[in-house]
């Protein structure tokens, strides 16, 4: 129970919110439930990347970016003829390239991620400003679209592949010395070492699986829109940074969970729509984010003080 009582924190908290929906719009309370999830799905294959970010001590901000590229990219492939299975993988390739290239910047010369991919972020939102000059992709076939099933079947789908990125990540963190090696690299980095682990390449390539994954929820997020528009992916850094945060995994690297992650979405992504339920302005949204932010760094030192005394005594000398 202690050791799951972060993300069972967090699952109360979302429940909660699902309460307060209920109790003040009855009526459309199970609509906006299964809306509410649909919309996590894509935020969630993403976050599973920033978990292993994150655990391995560093940061990535431009995936919103990263996720309107490859969503753009997807529609301007498919409205062009071609097939649903080459549509998604160029985009997984897009966003793993975009991965790859702040991957090379980070763990090959060393500079710090949050000044890479926030490099990263820019360019890749003004270069696609720039290639369609603002317009949306209009005009989608019938075959993107929910990849041209019902829309319950197409919603079935999206969440499903959520749900399988989800389970192959917590298998793969609990049972593989791949998925492991992350937690080696954000902890100690010579023990590390020491053990075999080389962290240039596992930097690298946590970086490269997660530009993949924000290519796949470009997709995802892609099929569920009539039009796309350039800036589908605009502030989804500050969510994803904040599920993950909110989740349990430790902000300073070596520590987290895949199911706190879960909860850390599923709790972000009520507050929008129980906000809206209790007719706060949306503008607030993006304050609560940071909000949790700031309480979940805060509680995570605060946590590693008590443990660590002799830190704390050190750090007031």
């Amino acid at each position: 129970m202690t050791r799951y009582f972060r993300e069972l924190a967090v699952f109360v908290a979302f429940a909660l919110l699902a309460v307060i929906m209920f109790i003040a719009r009855p009526d459309v309370f199970w609509a906006e439930f299964r809306n509410t999830w649909l919309s996590a799905s894509p935020t969630l294959v993403v976050a599973v990347g920033m978990t292993l970010i994150i655990i391995s001590r560093q940061i990535d901000i431009s995936v919103g970016s990263q996720l309107s590229v490859c969503a753009v990219l997807a529609a301007v492939f498919a409205k062009a003829g071609l097939p649903m299975p080459v549509v998604t993988l160029a985009a997984i390739s897009c966003g793993a390239a975009i991965g790859a290239f702040n991957g090379l910047f980070v763990a090959l010369f060393r500079l710090p991620s949050i000044v890479v991919t926030l490099a990263t972020m820019v360019i890749s939102r003004e270069a696609l400003s720039w290639a369609r000059q603002g317009a949306s992709v209009q005009g989608l076939p019938p075959g993107f679209q929910w990849l041209g099933l019902p829309q319950a079947g197409g919603e079935m789908v999206l969440m499903v592949t959520a749900a399988i990125v989800l389970g192959v990540a917590v298998w793969a963190t609990r049972s593989l010395a791949a998925g492991r090696a992350p937690y080696a690299v954000g902890s100690d980095l010579e023990a590390a070492r020491l053990a075999g682990v080389r962290p240039k390449q596992v930097v690298f390539w946590v970086f490269v699986l997660t530009g993949a994954l924000a290519g796949l929820a470009g997709t995802l997020e892609a099929i569920r829109q009539p039009i796309v528009a350039t800036n589908l992916g605009k502030d989804l850094e500050l969510k994803v940074i904040a599920a993950v945060v909110v989740g349990g995994t430790a902000i300073t690297g070596g520590r987290g969970r895949m199911l706190g992650t879960l909860a850390g979405v599923a709790l972000l992504s009520i507050i929008g729509p129980a906000l809206s339920s209790l007719n706060v302005p949306q503008e607030w949204e993006k304050a609560v984010y940071g909000s949790i932010i700031l309480l979940a760094v805060g509680s995570e030192v605060l946590l590693r003080r008590d443990k660590n005394p002799n830190a704390q005594r050190l750090a007031a000398a």
